[in-house]
């Protein structure tokens, strides 16, 4: 298992805070609306960032994940202003479909009950 050195975890927290900023602050594309940076994972040589996103509401990640690959260029820029970085991390940006995936299983979850509860009621069980 590799090992996690300190200086990557700060710069993973670090380019977290500034990108959920950039991307609230900065961009005016609709699809990045409501978007959350879950994560930021930095390759050992920091030349790289997988950058998971997510959207509350849960609404189209992968749009939104789209629409930040186009303006990663534009918010490497801007994070090299903000960081103290001798190389701003390329960005690639993922869908993190967890929350949608949640949200999901939670609708199914409600279904399953309420149906049970409709067969209860209609065999004359009480509810325990």
């Amino acid at each position: 298992m590799p090992k996690e050195y300190p200086r990557k975890l700060r710069i993973n927290a670090q380019l977290q805070r500034e990108l959920t900023e950039l991307i609230r602050d900065e961009l005016r594309d609709p699809r990045v609306t409501g978007t959350t940076v879950m994560a930021v994972d930095v390759a050992a040589d920091l030349r790289n960032a997988n950058v998971r996103v997510s959207r509350l509401p849960p609404g189209d990640v992968r749009a939104a994940a789209e629409a930040l690959n186009h303006a990663a260029g534009r918010l490497r820029h801007q994070l090299k202003h903000r960081l103290r970085l001798r190389h701003v991390p390329e960005l690639r940006f993922v869908a993190d479909l967890t929350v949608a995936n949640a949200d999901h299983l939670n609708r199914l979850i409600r279904k399953a009950r309420d149906e049970d509860r409709e067969h209860a009621a209609e065999r004359g069980e009480s509810e325990t």
